[in-house]
């Protein structure tokens, strides 16, 4: 009973406030959207303004964030959870954003106890204690279909904390998804992946991936909605496991029989 009071609220809200067309129609020509249905962009719509109304997002150093910004940010960010609901990204509320790149702190435990610290330069992170954070510059280079979208890459990472609370590579899977499926599918391509990233060997999917299945799964999720014939084409089982937790399947989409030319989506805010 209180799950559907919450969902009324929720519908009334949203009926009350739909982002604006004049902010809406430039972002829908983002690559990355290519060839949604009518009903997929409304969906996508309604998932932006609802993720916008629930996350607080907080701008550092001298950037503007501006209702633009704060659209092209949104639709790439629910993109992934366009068949999943509102509910997918509800355990959490904030989101950092920096100009450009930026300076974390790390820690981390080897396998003998030894513990190491220091600072990276970060595109994006997904913080176990909540918050996410983004580069804007790497934002905007997100939605080009070349396999790299910073919003994408973070957001698996927290559907992935979904399952535990921190990331691993093994989000909770859906009512009719088959673990060992998913393991082997998952236990493959990472095994490759290393062997290319230890070899040396060129790859056309982002090594990072090798780093650990929590990337892996990070990585996998960017190039199933951005490159998804390459990842069908790389790793069948992969693309299989994707498109049942995902419930979408980019390569029908995103063929390139299908694509059409749109318009610079960026000439709207310039």
């Amino acid at each position: 009973m209180l799950n559907y009071f919450r969902r009324k609220r929720r519908d009334r809200w949203l009926a009350q406030h739909p982002i604006a067309d004049e902010l809406w129609l430039p972002v829908t020509t983002m690559p990355v959207l290519k060839n949604l249905s009518v009903s997929e962009l409304a969906r996508l719509r309604e998932l932006a303004a609802w993720f916008l109304h629930t996350k607080a997002i907080s701008p550092k150093g001298e950037l503007i964030f501006s209702d633009p910004m704060r659209v092209i940010l949104a639709a790439q960010a629910v993109l992934p959870i366009l068949n999943l609901g509102f509910e997918a990204y509800d355990d959490w509320q904030e989101i950092i954003i920096y100009p450009s790149q930026f300076l974390a702190h790390s820690r981390h435990i080897d396998p003998i106890g030894v513990v190491h610290e220091g600072e990276q330069l970060l595109a994006g992170q997904a913080r176990g204690d909540g918050p996410v954070l983004f580069s804007w510059h790497d934002v905007m280079e997100g939605p080009w279909l070349d396999g790299w979208n910073v919003v994408i890459h973070e957001l698996a990472h927290k559907l992935d904390m979904r399952n535990g609370g921190h990331a691993n590579g093994y989000p909770a899977l859906h009512h009719g998804m088959n673990h060992d499926d998913w393991k082997s599918a998952f236990s493959d391509a990472f095994a490759h992946l290393e062997s290319l990233a230890h070899s040396g060997e060129p790859s056309d999917i982002d090594l990072y991936a090798a780093t650990n299945p929590a990337e892996c799964f990070a990585v996998l999720s960017e190039v199933f909605f951005e490159r998804p014939l390459l990842l069908q084409e790389t790793y069948p089982a992969v693309y299989t496991q994707l498109a049942q937790f995902y419930k979408q399947d980019p390569v029908e989409r995103l063929h390139p029989l299908r694509y059409r030319p749109v318009p610079h989506f960026y000439e709207a805010f310039l």
